[in-house]
């Protein structure tokens, strides 16, 4: 991890990924990008300073975002950290991933607020868009205050489609961190399997990462995922959710049959996606 993206509209949870996205960047000796996006009435780069006088409430909030994007530049060079700002005009969440591309970010950590859960939050909003579409890891900060280093890192799968690229980034922070992971494993209703089963396919998976020693292995029957990974915090500690996604079905689209609820928040940590 050389290079770090956070976008942020400058939310208390974007706040909080900030805070995450500088220790992050401090343990792996990385550069850190806080990028911000606004809505402005015109092409505003089209403008020259005369016409910009014409747009006072604009140039108001274009003074506060840069102030703000300086206040957290400030607090990466804090940290003796090599950090850049950007301020673009007109909200495309389309710019945020071309701006990743063009400066090859390898991870993307973001804030998203509300309180009805990872799914039900994510569907149909920007980030969601970021975590279908990124070509590299994204890391969701929602309510629950962040425990960084991860040291209970829960991995999600079916562990049957290959998820052994996304697995890696994961081992790379638990490594780092020092932490653990939990391989969990939801058996839905129409896929209601013994639990010696249900471990059959993560020792299957396991056999690819023989060096791995920190881990466990859970496997829960539940109507849904959502609900699965909900009962499983409810009994276990965890500092961060990590699961795969496909860019045309969406956030855990890999291995929900459906999507009927939302997860509740008891998982409002944070969440890492990886689109295969």
């Amino acid at each position: 991890m050389k290079n770090i993206l956070v976008p942020t509209d400058f939310s208390d949870n974007c706040n909080k990924a900030a805070e995450l996205g500088i220790k992050m960047a401090k343990l792996y000796d990385a550069e850190i990008h806080f990028f911000h996006l606004m809505q402005t009435p015109v092409d505003w780069v089209k403008l020259d300073k005369q016409k910009e006088k014409r747009y006072p409430e604009t140039l108001k909030q274009i003074g506060t975002a840069k102030s703000k994007l300086r206040a957290l530049e400030k607090m990466a060079e804090k940290e003796n950290l090599k950090c850049l700002t950007f301020l673009e005009y007109h909200v495309d969440r389309k710019n945020i991933l071309r701006h990743s591309g063009h400066f090859k970010h390898d991870f993307i950590i973001t804030g998203s607020s509300g309180t009805k859960g990872i799914v039900r939050e994510l569907l149909g909003s920007d980030v969601e868009q970021l975590v279908r579409k990124s070509n590299v890891p994204v890391i969701v900060v929602k309510e629950d205050e962040v425990t960084f280093p991860f040291k209970d890192i829960v991995f999600v799968s079916d562990f049957i489609e290959d998820v052994s690229e996304a697995f890696k980034e994961v081992l790379s922070i638990a490594e780092k961190c020092r932490g653990k992971i939990h391989l969990l494993r939801i058996n839905t209703e129409s896929d209601n399997n013994s639990i010696a089963l249900g471990l059959k396919p993560i020792t299957n998976f396991l056999e690819k990462f023989p060096d791995l020693q920190d881990y466990s292995m859970n496997v829960y029957n539940e109507m849904n995922v959502e609900t699965g990974i909900n009962t499983y915090l409810k009994n276990n500690e965890a500092n961060l959710i990590a699961m795969c996604t496909h860019g045309s079905t969406g956030f855990l689209g890999l291995f929900s049959k459906s999507i009927a609820e939302g997860v509740t928040n008891h998982s409002s940590l944070p969440v890492m996606t990886f689109r295969i």
